[in-house]
C-alpha cells in the first residue's frame, strides 16, 4: 500500500464556474505509477467544491440553474451581516456539493462512466486561484 499527495492548481472566473480536473486527475493517478486504488479530491476552502457531471454547457448551465434556484444569491444570508461580505450563498452552495470526492482506478485507469467527468466548481463571487488537494492510495 502506497500513498502519494498532489496539488491541483486552476484559476476561475467565480460564479458557478465550472472547471473539467479529469485530466489533471488522471494525470496524477498515472504519475503515481499505482495500478489500483482510490483517489481522492478535496478542497481546501469553504466556497468551492468538487463532483461528477457530463462536462458539457447544458449540464453545468442546469446545474447553475438549480443552485440559483434553492440558494438564491440576492437573499439575507447572516454570514453577509457577520463578515458584510457577498458570499453567504457560496458557503451554502459549496457545503451542498460537498468539499471531497473519492474515485476508484483499476489498472492505472480511472473507472469513470462514459459520460462522467470530474469538475471543480466555485461557487464565489469572484476570479480565484483556487488548489485542490489529490491522494492517492493504492498498490
Amino acid at each position: 500500500m502506497a500513498v502519494v499527495s498532489r496539488e491541483l492548481k486552476c484559476r476561475t472566473k467565480g460564479n458557478g464556474d465550472a472547471i473539467d480536473i479529469t485530466g489533471d486527475t488522471a494525470r496524477v493517478v498515472q504519475e503515481s505509477r499505482l495500478r489500483s486504488g482510490i483517489v481522492t479530491l478535496f478542497v481546501p476552502g469553504s466556497t468551492g467544491a468538487v463532483t461528477t457531471i457530463e462536462f458539457e454547457p447544458g449540464a453545468v448551465s442546469d446545474l447553475n440553474r438549480l443552485f440559483d434556484e434553492i440558494v438564491p444569491p440576492n437573499r439575507d444570508y447572516q454570514h453577509h451581516l457577520r463578515w458584510g461580505d457577498d458570499n453567504g450563498h457560496s458557503h451554502v452552495r459549496a457545503a451542498l456539493l460537498g468539499p471531497s470526492l473519492t474515485v476508484p482506478f483499476a489498472d492505472g485507469e480511472l473507472s469513470l462512466g462514459t459520460w462522467q467527468q470530474i469538475v471543480f466548481v466555485d461557487f464565489d463571487t469572484g476570479p480565484r486561484q483556487r488548489r485542490i488537494v489529490a491522494q492517492v492510495i493504492g498498490e
